[in-house]
């Protein structure tokens, strides 16, 4: 079997407050493959957010290992894009600006050839003709684009969606799962998606995993009973 573009071997996490001591993984195995789309699906405090945290290299494990391409993640990989539930855009860059703003981080001044990778992507969510706009003139899903299209700005080896859809309307939800499923469609990045919600695991995911905290049963017979064409895993985190 070829190696896997991230692996999670064995992996343990507790978190440590004034209370005590709080278990959230424990000898957690997961293989993410180059081009793979997969949902992390499970009730909140179920651990799917650590998985992401570990895998950004925010989070290092207490025990086992996070691997990108076999090297153990032990800073946040340059090559990785990440989108959580808020888009943090910068109010005073331009739509555009912020776009290119994650590969001027990386090397100051973008290729002419990443320009018109960013302009692509902007047309290709809708947001050409709001380029030279500031976040704050944006409806809520068009800032969401605006995230999506900064993520993807860097042309990243994975992606790591954390509920981005979750504080939007059901509808701007509904669409833009779909633009983001066109977008990632066919490409080498594989992307993992943290989210509660059944419909929309179903609907961008390939593979789904199902976090297991006892009442996993009702979650997977919701995903048969859905008719889902992807493959579904039961995982104790």
């Amino acid at each position: 079997m070829d190696q896997p573009l991230l692996f999670f071997d064995c992996v343990s996490m507790c978190y440590h407050d004034d209370s005590g001591e709080t278990e959230v993984l424990s000898d957690f195995t997961l293989r993410v493959d180059s081009g793979e789309f997969l949902a992390l699906l499970g009730p909140s405090g179920c651990g799917k957010s650590t998985v992401l945290s570990l895998a950004a290299g925010l989070l290092q494990p207490d025990s086992g290992r996070v691997t990108l391409r076999g090297q153990e993640i032990r800073r946040p990989p340059l090559h990785m894009g990440y989108m959580l539930q808020r888009d943090h855009l910068f109010p005073w860059l331009t739509v555009r600006e912020n776009a290119l703003l994650g590969i001027r981080v990386r090397q100051k001044e973008p290729s002419a050839r990443q320009k018109r990778h960013v302009e692509d992507l902007l047309a290709a969510c809708g947001l050409t003709e709001f380029a030279d706009a500031l976040p704050g003139q944006l409806s809520g899903g068009m800032r969401q684009r605006a995230a999506l299209v900064r993520t993807l700005a860097v042309e990243p080896d994975f992606l790591l969606l954390d509920e981005p859809f979750s504080a939007l309307d059901a509808q701007t939800r509904i669409q833009l799962s779909d633009e983001v499923k066109q977008q990632l469609s066919g490409g080498a990045a594989a992307t993992i998606l943290v989210t509660h919600d059944v419909s929309e695991a179903i609907s961008m995911a390939d593979r789904v995993v199902v976090l297991d905290t006892g009442s996993s049963d009702a979650t997977v017979e919701k995903l048969r009973n859905r008719g889902a064409e992807v493959t579904v895993e039961v995982i104790s985190p």
